[in-house]
Order: structure tokens, then sequence, then C-alpha cells
């Protein structure tokens, strides 16, 4: 895969699969996030701000199936609105996430809490999607192909999808990187956020032994084994930088020193848009406090 950005859609093939990377160009930056198009599926699906350049990459396509991953905005804040765009659209979620996608008004209020007047710029405001065209998932399923595995940790609605290509969709179980050969880090904002969890669905992954990891932040990996053994290291360092007592500020610089130094000095501010750092502090916080005592990180 290309990694210049002046593409919208970059197209990879493996085990005999065709798969798209659909880069939806978030805040019009190149490789921030990506939908995942594979046979009649697209998986997760960006924010509502980006739906004009997910329709345009898809060029007519439709797909009969929306999975999501899991229901942050940033995977899955635009299907509400595809779901108006494409009245046969079916989607797939976690049961913990379902309700939130009929009725989204206190997930939205809650996030614009948060984000204030950054959010419509973001996100965009969430659309309900009736009922009856949402499909709860538990884990243990399989949809056309791709059996799902329900994977906590970085979310408690989280779920991965193994393809029978061997093709791994894992949403932010496998952390972010957004170019090739940068560092490999956990996104952990508040609420749910459980390392012990995240390491168990991070180790279901490996099982898989799959041939290549779709990311949504960003793209193909090619080396899954590599990949998944870094995200958990980071895992456990992001568990002693926690418990050591660091401050939000002293962890922004801290990390951000970490990108600078793993050669991604170019994409800092794109790193920043993707995972808001003093986000990725206070759900660390939120899960010391909650677990720390218990945990065995």
């Amino acid at each position: 895969m290309s990694g210049s950005g002046d593409h919208v859609s970059d197209r990879v093939s493996g085990s005999g699969e065709q798969v798209s990377a659909v880069d939806v160009r978030w805040m019009d930056r190149p490789r921030c996030i990506a939908a995942w198009r594979i046979r009649d599926n697209l998986i997760d699906c960006g924010p509502t701000t980006t739906l004009p350049h997910l329709l345009e990459a898809l060029d007519g396509w439709r797909p009969r199936r929306l999975i999501l991953t899991h229901i942050h905005f940033d995977h899955a804040g635009a299907a509400g609105a595809l779901a108006r765009e494409w009245p046969e659209l079916e989607v797939y979620v976690h049961r913990r996430g379902a309700g939130h996608m009929a009725s989204p008004e206190r997930l939205e209020a809650s996030a614009r809490r948060v984000f204030g007047d950054e959010f419509d710029a973001r996100f965009g405001p969430l659309v309900p999607i009736p009922e009856h065209r949402l499909h709860p998932l538990d884990g243990g399923e399989t949809i056309d192909g791709l059996r799902i595995a329900y994977t906590p940790g970085h979310a408690s609605h989280h779920v991965c999808m193994l393809d029978d290509s061997g093709w791994a969709f894992v949403g932010d179980v496998a952390g972010v990187r957004l170019d090739p050969g940068e560092p490999v880090f956990a996104p952990s904002p508040p609420p749910d956020i459980d390392i012990d969890l995240w390491l168990e669905s991070v180790a279901q992954v490996a099982a898989w032994r799959p041939s290549k990891l779709g990311i949504t932040h960003y793209g193909v990996v090619d080396e899954p084994e590599t990949h998944l053994a870094a995200i958990s290291d980071d895992l456990r360092r992001e568990a002693a930088l926690i418990r050591s007592g660091i401050g939000a500020d002293e962890y922004v610089e801290r990390m951000t020193g970490v990108l600078i130094d793993g050669g991604a000095r170019e994409r800092v501010s794109d790193y920043g848009l993707t995972v808001p750092l003093r986000q990725n502090h206070a759900g660390l916080v939120r899960w010391l406090d909650r677990h720390g005592a218990d945990s065995s990180v």
C-alpha cells in the first residue's frame, strides 16, 4: 500500500481476497482513519464529517452490511447517516453498543461535553438507526465468512473479525500506527479502558495467526505477530507509566517524544488528532482507579 496519501482508497490483495482500505480523510488529513471494504461488507465507516469522502471513495458501491468494531465516533459516527442514505443497509454492532446506535442522544451529549466546540468539526451529529436494522453481536457469530470475536479492553463493546482469507480486522485492539515503521501505541480514552482485558484480546487475535491485520489508524499490517507484540509491550509500558503517578503534561511530553524518536515527527499533529493524548492519560488514570488494585499488569 502506498503511504503517500495522494489517493482515497488503497486496494490490496491477500490469500485470494481483495480488500480495500478506504481513507475517509478525516479533517482533510490522509491516512488517519480507514474504513474497510471486503466482499459485500463495510467494516467501520468513520465519523459523520467524513461521509462525503467515504461516498466519493466508494464510487457508487453499496455494501449489504456495515459491521462496526465499536461505537466510538471515529469508527461508527457516520453509521446512522449511512443507514439513512442506504435504506437496505443492515448494521451489526456489539450488543452493548446497539442501544446507543438506536438512540444516540445521550452518547452525543456526553461527547459534546468532552470536545466542546470541536465536536462538530471533528465528528458531526449522530443519526439514529432503526432498531429493526440493527443486529446485536455477542461474539461467536459468522457473517459472510467473517468470524466475530468479543474483544474488550479498549471498549466494553469492541469486536474483531477474522476472515476466511486470513485477514483480521481489529479496530483499535491492535492500537495506532499511522504509517509503517512508526511506533505502535494504545489509544486509551475514558470511560472503559481495561488493560488486562485488552491484553487478553490481543492474545486472542494473535492466536488466530492472521496473515494480515486491517487497522483503523491506519492501514495494512503485513507482519501481524510483530505488531501485536508491540501493542502488548506498549500496554504494559502504559500501565507502568500511569502507576508511576505521571501527570497529564508530562505524559503528553513523554508520548510526543516517543513519536518523534520513532520517526513520526512529520505526523505528530495527526497522531494528536487521532489519539488525543490528554484523553489517553485520563483513560489510564480511570483504569488505575477502577482496576489497578486487581490488575496483574
